[in-house]
């Protein structure tokens, strides 16, 4: 019968608490004699390692415990049994210096079971290991139900079942419900667990905030400011009317501290003005002239105001074919092309625009980013293989003349989000350009969305700039909340693919 309590408090073990730990444990390891540590056993514990001795107390009386050390990552994860990673009970094995937290004990008493006091314990354990900055959390765990089909399967071939769901197992069970992972069995780990037949399963939970190591400068942000420009088009004289106004945004982007600006696609529309009266095939090509300008006039203004640019798009003329292109302009000088992969049918009939060929992330320092431009999006492809490449950012420049090409930016943009558990920046050009052929009128509203999830706004949208007005938008994004996601997520659609049904990889 479960017991009624009032008041539960987990916190570090004291001496004190002896007593009442040595009753606890016997009542909680009824078939294994001697089962509890000495006095001596845990003075020893607080001596050395006293953070990482935690007990629970129910109405002031401690009810269930969590002993742990601290060893190398190489002892940690190879052959051992109890007494040697134990050190024969004198813990000399703890290493302050070392990358684990070994588990060497944790109990509940049985009539405070059912409570989810063992969850407790472990999830002190877990914020332990990443207020330690300590790699992983490792153990070996007992399967005490073994010894019931020890005749008709093998250590492995159980785990496999109770990892399955196909058979219950008290203890392995409940470590598989809170994340950790098997890892290797382990023979004769722990002298006289019969009920295991001395069988143990060496299980480790990752920290994912784990940092290999401390650094002074350049240290790996979490939380990313975009800083995202929605373009007014509008008539301009020259390149330098053009790199005056777009100097004026990367000004006021990187003023508030942003890590990224992202301009629209083919916002260097207004250039085209002076060759309106060629073709619109003509046209773009005279302004493809001017992208390598452009494209060294980003890499001065990344460098100068410490901020990494992603230049929208606009024409490129190579081998007597135009591409519709971007680049990646770092702060530290280095930039990268990026290119259009799908192209609409206006832009194959009006400009003769061919697609691009390569699918690739980019290394920055605020971490891994995707690049697809406008109609891009919507062909889930491309992120998806992005985002196996371990992208957290996927950026979209665009241009969409009337609203129902903005809704499907918009729509496949968010869907890209939820399915790739990473954050989408959109942002376009806005307001009349009369004296262009073909590029008239536009409509945008720039946004950020995110997945779908307690951790992000319900609707899945970060922030929104006003619809068709010339504005900046800065929104800040967390790549920290996407680890956690990742991993422990309602759902966890990365993880959750089926593989063995179907998959997905590039031909080149």
């Amino acid at each position: 019968m479960r017991q009624e309590i009032k008041k539960v408090e987990l916190r570090n073990l004291q001496i004190e608490d002896y007593k009442q730990l040595k009753k606890s444990m016997i009542e909680a390891y009824p078939d294994m004699e001697n089962s509890y540590w000495d006095e001596k056993h845990i003075e020893k514990l607080l001596e050395k390692f006293p953070e990482g001795q935690l007990v629970i107390l129910a109405d002031d009386i401690v009810v269930g415990s969590a002993l742990s050390i601290i060893v190398s990552e190489k002892n940690a994860y190879k052959v051992h049994t109890y007494k040697e990673i134990t050190s024969n009970y004198t813990f000399k094995t703890h290493n302050d210096d070392g990358e684990i937290l070994y588990g060497i004990d944790v109990f509940v008493h049985p009539k405070y079971r059912g409570l989810r006091l063992g969850r407790r314990l472990y999830d002190a354990r877990k914020e332990l290991c990443e207020q330690l900055n300590l790699k992983a959390i490792v153990f070996s765990g007992r399967i005490p139900n073994y010894a019931q089909y020890a005749n008709e399967l093998n250590p492995k071939e159980y785990i496999e079942k109770v990892n399955k769901r196909e058979l219950f197992d008290p203890v392995l069970t409940f470590q598989l419900s809170n994340d950790f992972q098997p890892v290797r069995v382990m023979r004769n780990y722990l002298e006289g667990d019969k009920s295991s037949q001395d069988f143990a399963v060496l299980l480790d939970w990752n920290n994912i905030y784990y940092e290999e190591k401390k650094k002074l400068i350049n240290v790996d942000k979490s939380v990313i400011r975009l800083g995202l420009i929605q373009w007014q088009m509008r008539s301009l004289g020259n390149l330098e009317a053009l790199f005056e106004q777009a100097e004026f945004f990367i000004d006021a982007v990187s003023g508030y501290g942003s890590d990224f600006a992202l301009f629209p696609e083919l916002f260097t529309a207004p250039l085209m003005a002076d060759y309106n009266h060629l073709s619109e095939a003509e046209a773009i090509k005279e302004l493809a002239k001017y992208t390598d300008a452009i494209k060294k006039k980003m890499q001065e203004f990344a460098i100068s105001y410490n901020i990494n640019i992603i230049s929208g798009s606009m024409p490129y003329l190579e081998n007597g074919h135009v591409y519709n292109v971007g680049f990646l302009c770092r702060r530290d000088g280095t930039s990268e092309m990026y290119r259009k992969i799908h192209i609409t049918p206006n832009e194959v009939f009006h400009w003769g625009i061919t697609g691009g060929d390569v699918i690739q992330t980019f290394d920055t320092d605020c971490g891994k980013i995707g690049i697809v431009i406008c109609y891009d999006v919507e062909f889930p492809e491309l992120s998806r293989l992005m985002a196996d490449q371990g992208m957290n950012i996927l950026f979209v420049p665009f241009l969409t003349d009337t609203q129902n090409g903005y809704t499907r930016v918009k729509h496949c943009a968010q869907a890209r989000a939820i399915e790739n558990e990473c954050y989408v920046a959109i942002a376009g050009c806005v307001g009349n350009l009369p004296k262009v052929n073909n590029m008239d009128i536009q409509y945008a509203q720039a946004a950020v969305f995110t997945p779908s999830d307690f951790a992000f706004p319900s609707n899945g949208i970060k922030a929104e700039a006003t619809p068709n007005t010339e504005m900046t938008l800065i929104v800040d994004v967390d790549l920290d909340v996407l680890k956690e996601l990742h991993e422990h997520g309602s759902v966890q659609i990365m993880k959750d693919r089926r593989h063995d049904l179907y998959q997905l990889k590039k031909l080149k």
